[in-house]
């Protein structure tokens, strides 16, 4: 797979707190003596638009309040065809009346408007103009002591509107571990806590690198992102392990899921017959996933993994296939156990290295959607220290940084109005507007 050339080196904000990274380690530059990275600008990246480094949106300071929407799965916006050109900047505009979140984790549609995750354990729905009410408080489960750890991932099932399942992955305690738990939502979208049923346990032996992004694929199945246990480095080695859960991408039959059989294991999954596998693994190599979306168009997974002390990449993931952490970060070679063979490896279709004060990615959706035309056909994805934005083609191209300012950047949304939102920390929701 052909890696792209180098992005210029922007000035950025500083190094914060991270919720998608931290090893509590200072951000080393690259070795790169040019500071550049493996992917390249298209042209006209540096006309975005935006005033000063850290500023907290990226142009408009205008307010945009969705309309609420009053089912949990709307019809699909229709489809962008491929780019002809670059992506192109945008502006952004706070949306739901301009309403701080602390660290918000997930946006999504829900009957009366969309709901909001709070990595410290709550769920809220948020109307148009940003009134919000409680609908699953469960900060007495929920670890949050890390700064990595909480609930960081929520997905309604893809047959809600029938079943009112809500799928949760956050972080408990004694022993410490992450858990998959299904809810089921009641009378007015209240989600009863009575419900939990345990689904999935996974044991962590650090507080760091819990990955976490439910999402479903268009098969109906589940797919979690798991990041490599924690510390620094991998030390046990867990993302090359196809014994453990840790650093996979996990793929898991919900659709039936009972007490008596929280889920099964799909027969074409790669390594259901291989000896010492868990047969959960859909593909492995993953330091720490934030977030992970599909291309509804292609079935692609398009997986944001987040790195050490270098680089940060974005990959296209499939069936079976090994990312290479901890023999790889990013296109580089870093720890491997005996050389540094990247045979069988799939290496980033994207990365860049943090230089400019960039530090952790926050991965964003598969846009297919027109509502923002200048980044129709685009991965997108943001770094959470340097507040960049970029737009990568889907349909082949080069990566373009379509805006800046918009630092605490932890996820991103679309609605079935083809609205793009951008989720950050101690700020208001980004909806993202053409200029």
């Amino acid at each position: 797979m052909r890696l792209r050339h180098a992005i210029p080196i922007l000035a950025a904000a500083a190094s914060l707190a991270l919720l998608a990274c931290g090893d509590g380690e200072p951000n080393v530059p690259s070795s790169d003596a040019t500071g550049t990275t493996v992917t390249a600008t298209a042209p006209g990246t540096t006309t975005a638009a935006a005033p000063g480094e850290g500023s907290p949106t990226a142009t408009a300071t205008t307010v945009i309040t969705p309309p609420a929407t009053s089912t949990a799965a709307g019809t699909p916006p229709p489809l962008a065809t491929p780019r002809a050109s670059a992506p192109r900047p945008v502006s952004t505009a706070d949306a739901f009346g301009g309403r701080r979140f602390e660290k918000p984790t997930e946006l999504g549609e829900y009957p009366g408007g969309y709901f909001v995750a709070e990595q410290v354990g709550t769920i809220l729905r948020v109307t148009s103009s940003g009134a919000t009410d409680t609908i699953l408080d469960i900060r007495d489960r929920v670890l949050s002591a890390g700064n990595e750890e909480g609930l960081l991932s929520v997905a309604l099932d893809p047959r809600f509107d029938r079943n009112g399942w809500v799928w949760t992955y956050y972080s408990m305690a004694n022993p410490r571990r992450s858990v998959l738990v299904r809810y089921t939502a009641g009378a007015g979208g209240v989600i009863d806590k009575s419900s939990a049923l345990m689904v999935l346990e996974q044991p962590q032996p650090f507080a760091n690198h819990n990955g976490g992004a439910i999402r479903f694929g268009p098969d109906g199945l589940l797919y979690l992102g798991l990041g490599d246990g924690g510390s620094s480095g991998d030390p046990r080695d867990n993302a090359q392990n196809l014994g453990t859960l840790l650093g996979k991408i996990v793929r898991i039959d919900v659709r039936n899921s009972s007490a008596g059989e929280p889920y099964r294991i799909p027969q074409d999954n790669p390594f259901v017959d291989r000896a010492g596998a868990k047969g959960e693994v859909w593909a492995y190599g993953l330091r720490n996933p934030w977030r992970m979306a599909f291309d509804r168009d292609t079935g692609t997974l398009w997986v944001a993994d987040v790195g050490q002390n270098a680089v940060e990449e974005v990959n296209t993931v499939r069936r079976g296939q090994n990312l290479g952490w901890r023999i790889m970060e990013g296109d580089r070679c870093y720890n491997p156990s005996s050389g540094c063979d990247r045979t069988g490896l799939l290496l980033p279709v994207a990365a860049y290295t943090h230089t400019g004060g960039r530090c952790s990615i926050t991965g964003g959706p598969a846009y297919r959607g027109v509502a923002v035309p200048e980044v129709s056909s685009t991965y997108l994805y943001a770094d959470y220290c340097s507040g960049e934005l970029w737009a990568l083609p889907l349909d082949g191209g080069e990566p373009a940084i379509v805006a800046r300012g918009l630092n605490n950047a932890t996820s991103m949304a679309t609605d079935s109005a083809g609205r793009l939102y951008l989720l950050r920390q101690g700020r208001p929701i980004a909806m993202l507007v053409s200029p």
